[in-house]
């Protein structure tokens, strides 16, 4: 199992978490990860972080695609790669709808469909073999649509990447997204992550891999997990509920949250309708409240040091590849390392 930190949205707080990604740097760990919702972007980030690491991966989770168009993530994937020496882990997502009309503009469509095409001209781009064309559903390169000049040609990219091939890392929630991610992409980025259920990924990871042929061993899972240690275990608890209820109260609409929706197939109904209804309601605190303690035992690392090491043993009898911490703890990193 590889270990990577995840700084989540640090774009404006980038002085308060470098020590951190220099500490895992120095201590081995083997990726750095950054997000982007409506706020700081990833790419810079990354791009900031090449600069100041020597060995770790720089990987993001999420590049959000209706944000870009495929050429466009292409080329800064390209460009980070040459920039950090053949580093980048690419991970993409399409957020959700709220997202992708209600900040980037542009329609949510249809995710499989976009998400397949997506990465396949992605690929295209980096593999530098050819001028780039596609007909696809969504995407039409060159474009020969309404308001097109007729004036586009087919190109090929002028940068001569570092690597034909980058992984790519797909976020995925649903079951169908789950075996899109398993058959066309290097990785799998889920999130609320439980090793005692995943039994409910397998099912479509593995129908996924073996559409495409692939090994399970060629495929990571990458999985965040939020760290918060302490000797009061209450106290750690209570630390991370906030996160939980936000992305199962307030991460989407009442009626399609997909986190929320994952909680109900982990078999916490009843718990997650509350924390939304709260959540909806403006009241967050009450929301964050109501998380059980076996949500939070179960997809995070919280309490006593010596608890966490314990628990470390789930994670490692399972599919995980890569467990990346959230954590602003650098001193829990070592013994976590010790134990991975």
């Amino acid at each position: 199992m590889r270990l990577g930190i995840n700084l989540g949205y640090a774009g404006a707080s980038m002085p308060d978490v470098l020590p951190l990604v220099e500490h895992a740097d120095r201590v081995g760990f083997d990726s750095v990860w950054a997000a982007e919702a409506y706020g700081s972007d990833a790419v810079t980030v990354l791009a900031y972080l090449a600069a100041r690491t020597e060995h770790l991966d720089l990987g993001s989770a999420i590049l959000q695609m209706p944000a870009r168009t495929p050429a466009m993530t292409a080329m800064t994937a390209m460009t980070l790669d040459a920039l950090s020496g053949g580093r980048l882990l690419l991970g993409l997502g399409l957020s959700g709808p709220q997202v992708a009309e209600g900040w980037h503009g542009v329609p949510y469509g249809k995710p499989l469909e976009r998400t397949a095409e997506y990465v396949d001209i992605v690929r295209k781009v980096i593999a530098r073999e050819e001028p780039l064309v596609y007909e696809g559903e969504h995407y039409q390169v060159p474009y020969r649509g309404e308001g097109a000049t007729g004036l586009g040609k087919p190109l090929k990219s002028i940068l001569h990447p570092v690597r034909s091939d980058i992984p790519v890392y797909l976020a995925a929630v649903g079951p169908r997204n789950t075996r899109l991610a398993a058959e066309i992409a290097d990785g799998w980025l889920p999130i609320l992550y439980s090793p005692e259920r995943e039994a409910l990924f397998n099912e479509h990871l593995d129908a996924g891999l073996a559409a495409a042929g692939k090994d399970p061993s060629e495929f990571d899972i990458a999985t965040t997990v939020h760290v918060s240690a302490g000797d009061d275990l209450e106290a750690c608890r209570d630390q991370l509920r906030p996160f939980f209820a936000l992305y199962v109260g307030g991460m989407g609409a009442r009626n399609q949250n997909f986190y929320k929706d994952l909680m109900v197939r982990y078999g916490f109904e009843e718990a997650a309708q509350r924390i939304q209804d709260l959540y909806l309601d403006g009241r967050k605190a009450e929301a964050a409240a109501a998380v059980p303690d076996q949500i939070v035992d179960e997809m995070a690392l919280v309490g006593p040091v010596e608890r966490i090491v314990e628990r470390l043993e789930a994670w490692k009898r399972s599919r995980i590849g890569t467990l990346i911490l959230a954590t602003q703890q650098p001193d829990i990193l070592e013994a976590i390392r010790d134990v991975v």
